[in-house]
């Protein structure tokens, strides 16, 4: 992308000028960001009233969470003229059953529909679908 550094070597993270990041919208922008924080190991990065930031502790990407009072949590699977998902995050993970247990304690729900076997689509506390897979 022009006017966008696509690779950095600086080793000082706070320095660096190439990170990208997904940002989902939220009537609770602060809680579904602890959810993420507490699911991923993840460290809140940034937190105002309407904009509260995710990151790992390495590397260049993060989640946001924008304040969207309207937010309505998208229909799994899509069904037409229902709100429908615009993404859907992807999380791998070595102990499928281990972690469909933990998100699940933190607030998940595990879909009715699941389309695949080594794949489980969980819902976040906000109705925004994610998967696991292994």
């Amino acid at each position: 992308m022009r006017g966008r550094i696509t690779h950095d070597a600086n080793s000082d993270r706070s320095a660096r000028k190439d990170y990208w990041g997904v940002v989902l919208d939220s009537r609770t922008p602060a809680a579904l960001a602890r959810f993420y924080a507490d699911l991923l190991e993840w460290e809140i990065a940034s937190e105002e009233d309407t904009w509260v930031t995710i990151s790992p502790p390495d590397g260049v990407a993060y989640l946001a969470f924008h304040l969207n009072e309207q937010h309505v949590a998208p229909v799994w699977p899509s069904t037409l003229f229902q709100p429908q998902q615009q993404l859907h995050l992807d999380f791998e993970v070595v102990d499928l059953e281990a972690a469909v247990a933990h998100a699940v304690e933190l607030g998940a729900t595990a879909a009715e529909f699941q389309p695949q076997d080594d794949v489980r689509v969980l819902l976040d506390p906000d109705g925004h679908p994610f998967c696991l897979y292994g």
